[in-house]
């Protein structure tokens, strides 16, 4: 078996475990922390397959963008259920 057929065989059983991670896990933060990885995961898969115009785009947009965006999301729904909390313990 030649090392190129290795390194595709990691990353496709990375990339389906990733896949199965992040919409079995019950944490929002730990599901968005796997989806990025997923993200890069593809993004190498795609450079492997020498279409670097759609890894660059998987990082930026896969990875990167929508990475923050749901960050971004997650800590304000993180904030608005911590404000809920302590208003119902001051009532």
């Amino acid at each position: 078996m030649s090392i190129e057929i290795a390194i595709d065989a990691v990353l496709a059983g990375g990339i389906i475990t990733l896949a199965g991670l992040s919409l079995l896990v019950r944490e929002m933060f730990t599901a968005i922390v796997l989806y990025v990885s997923l993200g890069l995961l593809v993004t190498i898969t795609w450079a492997r397959l020498s279409a670097w115009d759609v890894a660059i785009a998987e990082a930026a947009i896969g990875a990167g963008l929508t990475g923050a965006l749901l960050l971004v999301a997650w800590r304000q729904l993180h904030d608005a259920a911590a404000k809920t909390e302590r208003t119902n313990h001051v009532s």
